[in-house]
């Protein structure tokens, strides 16, 4: 059974939507590869989808061990390559005001980031780059 539906909407726009909660996204092309930039375009999603993969992965882990996560932030810089037009590089800048304390918990919530199925899945010349503010 499919997961997602999409539909192509004219002037590099695209719409999907999420079968089991009817949730939808639009994509359009970026102003710099002939769209609009009104709304993410794919690659700002591939982009997205790794940070939200990582926090996913980091609360499950600090939901088993009791420690909330609250006030965690981040944010998500997408760089390209011309030729071939790809990403080349993602990212991630997590923000903490308030971690936990113990210092072996931060480490194992930055080794779970890392190893989120988003991240296993990108083609290994995709950069990752983190940065854990906490």
């Amino acid at each position: 059974m499919p997961t997602i539906k999409s539909s192509y909407l004219g002037n590099l726009r695209t719409e999907s939507e999420h079968l089991q909660s009817s949730v939808k996204i639009l994509t359009d092309a970026p102003i710099d590869n002939n769209g609009k930039g009104e709304a993410f375009s794919p690659t700002d999603l591939v982009a997205s989808a790794l940070g939200s993969c990582m926090i996913t992965i980091m609360g499950i882990v600090a939901n088993r061990d009791s420690v909330s996560l609250e006030g965690l932030t981040w944010e998500v810089t997408k760089i390209m390559q011309s030729s071939p037009r790809k990403i080349s590089e993602i990212i991630i800048d997590f923000h903490w005001d308030s971690p936990s304390s113990d210092p072996a918990m931060i480490q194992k919530l930055k080794n779970s980031a890392r190893t989120c199925p988003v991240a296993l899945s990108l083609d290994p010349e995709i950069k990752q780059t983190l940065n854990f503010n906490f």
